[in-house]
């Protein structure tokens, strides 16, 4: 019904590589890391599943394979050694989601939704105008006239006992 077209997929296991510019490296066949840096050698490679909050981020050895269904991170050398703060995890957490929301499909014309990359500084500096004080994003006011505005009351009571 309609001018649905749908492609038929061949869900293959792959390791996911996340490339510190946010782009994604995929791989099908078995690839060890050191393969991988010859062509990132500026970066070292790291699996999501051993990140945590607060955590030293190290390094996967270079005779290591990548596993298919595993995500992976290059990062800059600089950040070998260090703490994982909440926000880089966070920054992380966004560009893994943008590379991979705008990944697969691309040979039969279904690409899935892009994602929009925040980045923390970009999150604060929202003009104030556009929430309420509840946090709620405001519609524009004004308009054509032709529809009505709807009022949000709280449908939720207090019952006394």
């Amino acid at each position: 019904m309609g001018i649905c077209s749908s492609c038929e997929s061949t869900n293959v296991a792959t390791a996911k590589l996340i490339l510190h510019d946010g782009r994604l490296q995929e791989f099908s066949y078995p690839v060890k890391v050191s393969c991988v840096l010859q062509t990132n050698p500026a970066c070292f490679i790291c699996n999501s599943d051993e990140m945590e909050f607060g955590d030293v981020v190290s390094a996967i050895s270079d005779d290591e394979v990548l596993q298919p269904g595993q995500l992976y991170f290059a990062l800059p050398l600089n950040r070998l050694k260090h703490r994982l703060l909440p926000e880089e995890m966070a920054a992380l957490a966004v560009k893994a989601s943008s590379a991979l929301g705008t990944s697969g499909g691309e040979k039969c014309g279904c690409r899935k939704k892009r994602t929009l990359e925040v980045s923390c500084q970009d999150y604060r500096s929202r003009k104030v105008g556009d929430y309420g004080d509840d946090g709620l994003r405001r519609g524009r006011k004004g308009g054509d006239g032709g529809g009505r505005r709807r009022k949000y009351t709280a449908i939720l009571s207090a019952i006394p006992e």
